[in-house]
């Protein structure tokens, strides 16, 4: 069976990829939602590294990060997802 990833409410993709900066912000992972592969990191030297220092193709690059960093944001993004949903049930 195919899988779809079309959202359900597309209005909730700004949320989504808000939440997902200011979580990993929370959890001091380096990333920008300006651009820049290194996050908040001095980037005096990242062109010579070629880890950035434009901004052009690096908005959603979190390639750097580790499989378990990146999944905890995911995990945390469903954790507040679902305590909204059961508060809403509440209500």
């Amino acid at each position: 069976m195919a899988r779809s990833n079309r959202k359900l409410i597309p209005e909730s993709h700004q949320v989504l990829h808000q939440w997902k900066y200011e979580i990993a912000a929370e959890f001091g992972l380096p990333v920008s939602s300006s651009g820049g592969a290194l996050g908040s990191a001095d980037t005096e030297f990242a062109g010579e590294l070629g880890t950035g220092g434009t901004t052009t193709g690096y908005s959603s690059y979190w390639g750097h990060l580790t499989s378990r960093e990146n999944g905890s944001v995911g995990g945390e993004i469903t954790k507040r997802l679902i305590a909204h949903a059961q508060r809403n049930l509440v209500e």
